[in-house]
Parts: C-alpha cells; sequence; structure tokens
C-alpha cells in the first residue's frame, strides 16, 4: 500500500470491454427499459472497481460513448471512481491511450485493464502494466464471493441469543440451566 504523499496507481479501466467479458454485468443490462440499457452494469462496475482499487489505486473508467442513449456526458465521478465518457468523434481507445500517456510522462505508474489488442499493443511498455479484462473480472468475482462469505458470517453470528447476551449474563444464565 502507497505511503502518505505517495501518488496511488492509475487504473485505467475499458469499461465496455470488462462489462462485455462477464455474465456478472451482462445481466444487469436492460434493453426493455427504455433508457439507457448500460446504467445498472455500469454502476455494478463503478462499485466492483472501487472495491478492487481502494487504497492501492486511483481509479478511472472509461466508456465509449458514441453508441449511448446520451453520449454528451461531463467527466465525474461515483464512489471515488473517476467516469470518463470519450468525446462525440473520439473513441474511448483514444481517451484510454491519451491517460496512460499523460501517467507516464508524469511519470506515474499506471494499470490499463482492457482485452483490446489494439490497446494493450499500444499502451506496453514501462512504468504500464497490462491487466487483461478476464483477470478483473476473476478478481471481482473472488472478492463479492468473499465479501458474501464474510457478510453471512456476521449474519449468523448476530442471529444467535447467545452471541447478544453480556458474558457476565450469559454465564449466569449457564450456571443456572447446569444447576
Amino acid at each position: 500500500m502507497p505511503s502518505r504523499g505517495t501518488p496511488r496507481e492509475l487504473l485505467v479501466v475499458d469499461g465496455y470491454n470488462v462489462i462485455y467479458k462477464s455474465s456478472r454485468y451482462l445481466a444487469r443490462m436492460d434493453e426493455t427499459s427504455g433508457g439507457d440499457p448500460f446504467e445498472q452494469a455500469r454502476d455494478l462496475l463503478v462499485a466492483d472497481v472501487a472495491a478492487y482499487a481502494k487504497g492501492r489505486y486511483e481509479p478511472v473508467i472509461v466508456f465509449d460513448a458514441a453508441g449511448n442513449v446520451s453520449p454528451e456526458r461531463p467527466d465525474l465521478s461515483k464512489a471515488g471512481v473517476r467516469l470518463v465518457f470519450s468525446p462525440a468523434g473520439e473513441s474511448a481507445d483514444t481517451v484510454i491511450e491519451r491517460l496512460v500517456t499523460e501517467a507516464r510522462l508524469a511519470p506515474h505508474a499506471v494499470t490499463v485493464v482492457t482485452s483490446d489488442r489494439t490497446i494493450r499493443a499500444t499502451v506496453g511498455g514501462v512504468p504500464v502494466t497490462r491487466v487483461s479484462s478476464d483477470v478483473l473480472v476473476a478478481d471481482v468475482n473472488a472478492l463479492a464471493a468473499e465479501y458474501s462469505r464474510e457478510n453471512d458470517a456476521r449474519q449468523t453470528q448476530h442471529m444467535r441469543l447467545e452471541d447478544r447476551i453480556d458474558p457476565a449474563a450469559r454465564e449466569k444464565l449457564w450456571k443456572i440451566l447446569r444447576g
């Protein structure tokens, strides 16, 4: 984990590339609502990237706005994740390449998450780490499973009456029951 004052590594995620790599996100797509079919999938990806990046990365998710219902979107942040929608006439690939080039010139360590071969070929080199979308999806699925296990354990623990009674009172009750 970086120390205070040390900039966190930039994490640049190719948003739709990751969404299309996972049933976790595709299940959240809704083409029947008449609105933006990607909204729920993007929100889940943002939450997952925020959890994945926590404390280690400065996360940015880049989306290609060309095919969106509302392509004119400002850059914004949600859950500590910066969201960038490519401007009209520019691809997400170009935005990702620009972000990586800026980070490299800083110099600032950067990890790029995409399975797009063209992006992977053009953004390689020190201090850039390339990670496939499948790896991020697997890591996020592992985090979600771990969270679910821990949450289930906490729920079970709080459901037992024994765990909710003051230890001294619990000991007195056990003495009465045994006595």
